[in-house]
């Protein structure tokens, strides 16, 4: 089964007065939906925008593997563990909330600052929080993420190149940036913000349409 969600079709949240402009791909915050409420072990994909010194205030967490893709600028990040620091482009980062955890997330710098975070249940609670930056996260690398059984692909592709889909129980695939098709010339055409849902297939291909940037969750259950 594959089901195809357009950008459009998004939640608008965020404080865009405070200069945060947020896209939800799930049920979020003040936005309920029962019948859009995970996939697998992935409860949100939010895009987010943030102006120059614009942010989130500190707040908690708790029982979330939060995986944070800056696409444009730079991310400040403080968290009450007592890590403090600054993911750019092309990083990637993990804070592992545990039994809890408290945050700041801030555009401390000068020019827009776009990021994709993606919050992801554990497979068991508790714990002890923990936080992990790999900087300049390479082409086909995978981050694999065991405390919820899911494995992160980033994909940058150039035109007509093919990435293939993980044959695995489920599979989310986000569209960063570009144009990407699933399939032959006769698949659905995904564009920025668009994204997949796929559960119980194999053997499925990504094309890209031009150059492109594709996130691929690999979730177990």
């Amino acid at each position: 089964m594959i089901s195809v969600h357009r950008a459009e079709d998004r939640f608008t949240g965020g404080d865009q007065d405070a200069g945060i402009l947020t896209r939800h791909a799930f049920s979020f915050g003040s936005f309920y939906d029962p019948d859009n409420l995970r996939f697998g072990a992935l409860m949100a994909c939010n895009s987010e925008r943030l102006a120059p010194g614009a942010g989130f205030d500190e707040h908690p967490h708790s029982h979330t593997e939060i995986v944070t893709w800056v696409v444009e600028g730079e991310l400040t990040h403080r968290d009450s563990a007592g890590h403090a620091t600054v993911v750019r482009a092309g990083d990637l980062q993990h804070l592992g909330a545990a039994s809890g955890v408290r945050h700041v997330e801030r555009n401390d710098g000068d020019t827009p600052l776009t990021f994709i975070q993606m919050w992801l249940a554990p497979l068991e609670p508790g714990g002890e929080p923990s936080y992990t930056i790999v900087p300049g996260l390479a082409d086909s690398t995978p981050y694999a993420l065991p405390a919820a059984g899911a494995t992160l692909h980033v994909r940058r592709l150039g035109t007509g190149e093919r990435a293939a889909v993980p044959d695995a129980a489920r599979v989310y695939v986000h569209v960063v940036a570009g144009g990407v098709r699933i399939g032959d010339e006769r698949g659905e055409e995904l564009e920025p913000g668009d994204s997949l849902r796929i559960t119980g297939e194999e053997g499925l291909e990504l094309v890209a349409e031009g150059t492109a940037e594709v996130l691929i969750w690999e979730l177990s259950a």
